[in-house]
């Protein structure tokens, strides 16, 4: 940053008064901008004993396969936001039934929050962000091909809840190491 986005003057990066981390602070009018985590909310839209996935039509990643997911837009929930990122990455519409993993991504400033969903119908069809949309059973997802360590992290933990048949929230951490 720059500028400040309130008078448009040069701002300097420093530890204002009575805080304990840098900011960029004003030099003109002392106004503070603070860089929070992004929020990224999604789906794991699920239809018997598959789950549905899309293949990546953008970057980072491209041509690699993930669960439904975006940053969370202001003035939405948090299900809310993962609704509406399923329907446009996937064309699913989904019954969101409840909070499945949240993962803190330190070292890239994110926090992922992956709902499990039921799949209303099959009607889907990839958006504008997707290659192609399916649905896969356990032993077919393509593990050496999925995008993101959030995404196989919190697949791997539901199919051993699934086998199990006892769902239940999954908080972790997941430190940035670029893949291959």
């Amino acid at each position: 940053m720059n500028y400040c986005s309130h008078c448009g003057a040069p701002v300097s990066h420093k530890i204002p008064d009575g805080d304990n981390r840098h900011r960029y602070v004003c030099n003109a009018c002392g106004s503070i901008h603070y860089q929070n985590p992004r929020m990224v909310v999604g789906c794991l839209p699920e239809w018997e004993d598959q789950v549905l996935l899309c293949r990546r039509a953008i970057e980072p990643r491209h041509g690699l396969w993930t669960l439904p997911a975006g940053f969370m837009e202001n003035g939405e929930s948090t299900a809310e936001g993962a609704a509406r990122e399923t329907l446009e990455e996937a064309g699913a519409r989904v019954e969101i039934l409840d909070l499945y993993s949240l993962f803190s991504l330190p070292d890239i400033d994110q926090v992922y929050l992956l709902f499990r969903a039921r799949l209303l119908d099959l009607d889907f069809a990839p958006g504008e962000e997707s290659l192609e949309v399916r649905l896969f059973h356990e032993h077919e997802i393509p593990w050496d091909e999925l995008a993101f360590r959030t995404v196989e992290s919190t697949l791997r933990l539901y199919f051993e809840d699934a086998r199990r048949g006892d769902f239940k929230l999954r908080i972790g951490n997941i430190h940035h190491r670029p893949r291959p």
